[in-house]
């Protein structure tokens, strides 16, 4: 799974041709949670509170990076490094 961010201990990633939505994974830790890229929703797992808001403040900055990304993935193309949450 090629990381594409990574800030105050989350890696931020993405699988080749995923499944749909677009989204993005999320790792702290023991948690991991998978995120729509559009919405934010949180489609599978979960992080703590605090972390998610963190990562749902840097996919908000992000999302059309990401969107460019998952459509790199699904073209099994090299994916693009995404700045860190400052």
């Amino acid at each position: 799974m090629p990381e594409i961010s990574r800030f105050l201990g989350i890696i931020i990633a993405m699988y080749y041709n995923d499944h749909n939505p677009p989204h993005f994974h999320a790792r702290y830790g023991d948690f991991e949670v998978v995120i729509a890229i559009e919405t934010g929703e949180v489609v599978e797992g979960r992080l703590p509170p605090r972390v998610l808001g963190l990562v749902q403040e840097w996919r908000e900055y992000h999302k059309s990076e990401l969107t460019e990304d998952w459509n790199l993935a699904r073209e099994r193309k090299a994916l693009k490094k995404i700045k860190p949450l400052e």
